[in-house]
């Protein structure tokens, strides 16, 4: 993308999804005709005072970015302080039911006039819009400005398919119709893009900051470790890894990081050997991944890519997680990984 912004920063109007496009390898085209730093503005719907995937891309997206010597901001709700500089935050979110979990979005009218008024000020080269036809900041950016923007589309649909592209499917497509970019992360998130729309996404897998975890202090741990990140919904498979764990025949400890409406329900069993460590900073998750033996991903559908994978195996922890065909995306079973069935425990604690 960074190699990419050059190129769309001289298209002077949108003319519809880019199916394919080049790669641009200038390493100086970051300087604009007038002499300064080419601007970026990366538009996120999520709250990026809530953890997930996509608020965690954004925000790596714009380090990354800067270092390559863009101007970038980060334009998002929050819910409370920004969690660091160069974000601009358009008010607070309210939780939406969402693909089997819950989206921290806005959608109001002055969230979507806080959005203009900083692209305005910032008065970017390119405009990057994170999941751009969920409601809120990404609306707002993609129908209230007319300069290059990208696209980047991260869900994957438990149905197999977004029931909104089909029902909303002529002004979504006038929408999409505006990008002057498509990309995905994977495949899979692509797949609904593509039968509702005709459009073929570039796949630009997500990345990590290797640096961050690969560097990081190894948390103690006096016994054997599994580690699991994740919001506590059935979708993530939490349920199933303790089940797994409670099975196991020899000593070890089980840290089980975030929250979520299962939290309470699934404490309440009492498995031994668990520790429930709430919500953790970016540097304390990169340390116990570092100290854990194995992370442990158990989901049972929705997932596009698992950038949570990335992240233990750049901490140098052994991964163990369903065979999804998203975690296909990122791993391979028996290489940088071991894949087991979906939703079986026998399968499970025996590989753990």
């Amino acid at each position: 993308m960074a190699a990419d912004a050059a190129q769309l920063a001289e298209r002077p109007r949108r003319r519809g999804p880019d199916r394919g496009g080049r790669s641009g390898r200038d390493r100086g085209a970051h300087v604009s005709a007038g002499g300064r730093a080419q601007r970026v503005a990366i538009v996120c719907p999520y709250s990026l005072s809530v953890f997930g995937g996509v608020q965690g891309q954004v925000l790596g997206l714009a380090h990354a970015l800067r270092q390559r010597g863009f101007e970038t901001r980060v334009i998002a709700p929050c819910d409370g302080p920004p969690p660091e500089p160069g974000i601009t935050t358009v008010g607070p979110t309210r939780r939406f039911p969402s693909n089997g979990s819950i989206a921290p979005i806005t959608s109001n009218h002055l969230a979507a006039a806080r959005t203009l008024e900083a692209l305005r000020n910032f008065a970017p080269d390119v405009v990057h819009l994170h999941e751009p036809l969920t409601p809120g900041p990404t609306h707002a950016a993609l129908v209230g400005t007319d300069l290059p923007v990208v696209g980047t589309f991260h869900a994957c649909y438990s149905s197999g398919y977004n029931k909104w592209y089909a029902a909303l499917r002529r002004p979504l497509q006038r929408m999409i119709d505006r990008l002057t970019v498509c990309t995905a992360v994977s495949p899979e998130a692509s797949r609904d893009v593509q039968t509702a729309f005709g459009v073929d996404c570039r796949i630009l897998f997500n990345g990590v900051e290797v640096e961050h975890y690969a560097r990081a202090e190894p948390w103690p741990s006096e016994e054997p470790t599994i580690m699991f990140v994740g919001r506590h919904e059935s979708r993530k498979g939490l349920d199933l890894l303790l089940d797994a764990f409670a099975a196991l025949d020899r000593p070890a400890r089980l840290w089980v990081a975030s929250a979520g409406p299962q939290t309470e329900a699934l404490r309440a069993r009492g498995v031994p050997g668990v520790e429930w460590l709430g919500r953790i900073t970016e540097a304390e998750k990169a340390r116990r991944l570092r100290g854990a033996a194995i992370a442990c991903f158990p989901s049972i559908e929705g997932e596009s890519f698992g950038v949570v994978l990335l992240e233990a195996m750049a901490a140098g922890t052994a991964v163990v997680a369903s065979d999804l065909t998203g975690y296909r995306a990122v791993a391979r079973t028996g290489d940088e990984a071991r894949l087991v069935p979906v939703g079986d425990v026998a399968a499970l604690t025996a590989t753990l």
